[in-house]
């Protein structure tokens, strides 16, 4: 089989330091952003949904996997990339959302799950059997691990229309938790060398026991952790020092390379040297939405200096009363006094403001942003002193002065590093 994909794992694998990063979002600015991205850079793009985001029955999203091809697709269309330059992946795809229930039943929902991505055309599948479920008296091991991970890989299988269909996998036990820590994180330890060798022994081990070898040939990648996070407050950085033993590992596997997830406000050097260490798949989420919430508050900010008050949206106070009304998304990630809360509520890494976008309230406020400031000339040193990057592009002529654009564009100041950490080719003075 053949996809833009696998071509660059096999470019690594051959010796070149390539990579794909993946942009996990369901937001459509951001999906939006990472097609334009896309396009700049001649290549494809990697955009993976979340088993919380979208699933059978609609995620926290509403949107089924059938539903996120069309949005995916749907903007790629209106800007002319080509769909064999789109590659869908379905991220953290297992019990999770049915953590709650016994096994049995966590399992069955997971297996529809898995046969709802493959039949919507997603072409990588993360298998994540690493959470316990109700009636598991521990934290599955790794050989529990694998055998529910090949019971999936099965259905997937057989969800496949014909033999082009047929997925790529991502199989690992030491999964980070989506979407960043819950707690305060203190010292990290990368998996160690031999911990990842008997993950792989156990998964090739389990798919061979249920009968599917030949999907083994197309697991790509091990999820293992680099010893990169996040928490609300604070970035934990790569050290590739301590990652000499674990980088080794793959060398035996000529398929395979490493994944990692929550590598989110990494330096651009710590994701060049990821990537150069066989991390080859960069899993990015929050810190895109964090980039679009930026631009957006800057927009609130300019509005405030040319709107009369009382045509003026008021967004960022349209979220902060959206979220104290409905606190489901936050009130167990924020903890402290209520000012701390108030500040981790608009400025923590975990972005929980993420899961508000598409509240009836926020869009409209949203909607009168951008008519206020389509409506108005923001003069150059106000844009200037609330989005800075975006004003030099204006000055150079790369960017027109539109509320979506200067959006899209912050969010692209994400995707620009990763592009560069996976593309070496790629230079810096890209628009």
């Amino acid at each position: 089989m053949s996809s833009p994909l696998l071509d660059t794992i096999r470019r690594h694998k051959a010796g070149e330091a390539v990579g794909v990063y993946s942009v996990c979002s369901a937001h459509p600015l951001v999906l939006e952003a990472a097609v334009l991205q896309a396009l700049d850079d001649a290549g494809y793009v990697l955009v993976e949904a979340t088993s919380n985001q979208v699933d059978q029955f609609g995620g926290y999203t509403g949107m089924t996997p059938i539903d996120f091809r069309e949005l995916v697709m749907g903007i790629a269309g209106r800007h002319g990339l080509p769909e064999d330059r789109v590659v869908l992946g379905g991220d953290h795809l297992g019990p999770n959302r049915w953590r709650k229930l016994p096994a049995g039943e966590a399992m069955a929902n997971a297996e529809d799950l898995v046969e709802s991505y493959v039949a919507a055309g997603f072409a990588k599948i993360h298998l994540d059997c690493s959470m316990p479920c109700a009636d598991d008296p521990t934290l599955p091991g790794d050989d529990l691990v694998a055998e529910r991970a090949a019971r999936l890989a099965r259905t997937a299988e057989k969800a496949a229309v014909h033999d082009m269909s047929k997925p790529l996998y991502v199989v690992g036990t030491e999964v980070p938790v989506p979407g960043g820590a819950h707690e305060t994180l203190g010292a990290l330890t990368p998996t160690p060398a031999g911990a990842a060798r008997v993950t792989l022994e156990c998964h090739e081990q389990a798919f061979a026991e249920a009968g599917i070898e030949e999907a083994w040939e197309r697991v790509i990648a091990l999820v293992v952790q680099p010893g990169v996070e996040f928490d609300n407050l604070r970035v934990v950085d790569y050290e590739r020092a301590a990652t000499s033993d674990l980088r080794r590992v793959l060398d035996d596997h000529q398929h395979l390379v490493f994944e990692a997830h929550s590598t989110d406000y990494q330096t651009p050097a710590n994701l060049r040297s990821l990537v150069e260490d066989h991390w080859a798949v960069l899993k990015v989420g929050p810190w895109l939405t964090f980039a679009m919430r930026e631009a957006l508050y800057a927009l609130a900010a300019i509005e405030e200096e040319l709107v009369p008050t009382m045509e003026r949206s008021g967004l960022p106070s349209v979220v902060e009363r959206r979220m104290l009304a409905e606190p489901r998304q936050w009130e167990r990630y924020y903890a402290g006094d209520p000012q701390t809360q108030r500040l981790l509520r608009r400025y923590s890494y975990s972005d929980r403001v993420r899961y508000y976008w598409p509240d009836p309230e926020i869009q409209a406020a949203q909607e009168v942003l951008f008519s206020n400031l389509a409506d108005r000339d923001i003069p150059p040193p106000l844009l200037g002193q609330h989005l800075p990057d975006q004003y030099a592009r204006v000055r150079r002529g790369e960017l027109r002065v539109e509320p979506a654009d200067l959006i899209l564009d912050r969010v692209r100041d994400v995707l620009r590093a990763y592009s560069l950490a996976c593309s070496p080719t790629l230079t810096e003075d890209r628009p």
